[in-house]
């Protein structure tokens, strides 16, 4: 999987390509969580636009940094989904919780 990390003050945008499953979703998690313990990271996006695959790690790699953010009061977009990607993330119950584009 590629991914791309975009700060701008205090926020943080990641693009995604390829793959969302255990391996990449740990890595992605190490990097993200060190930018948002450090306070200096309040609102991050996560463009799906390049994703081609999730499981089941990706749905908790989403909902783990949502509740880090929402302790610090922070806010967690999600972007450029497709029909299909979209249709997983509803039925996990994410879109009830985070803002899905």
């Amino acid at each position: 999987m590629n991914v791309v990390y975009i700060e701008n003050g205090q926020d943080l945008l990641i693009k995604l390509k390829g793959e969302l499953d255990h391996h990449s979703a740990t890595e992605c998690k190490k990097i993200i969580d060190e930018k948002l313990t450090s306070g200096k990271i309040n609102n991050l996006t996560i463009d799906v636009k390049g994703l081609d695959f999730i499981d089941s790690s990706a749905i908790g790699f989403i909902i783990g940094r949502y509740k880090v953010l929402k302790k610090n009061e922070g806010n967690l977009d999600i972007i450029n989904t497709s029909h299909k990607l979209k249709k997983v993330l509803d039925m996990s119950g994410i879109g009830k919780i985070i803002k899905i584009k």
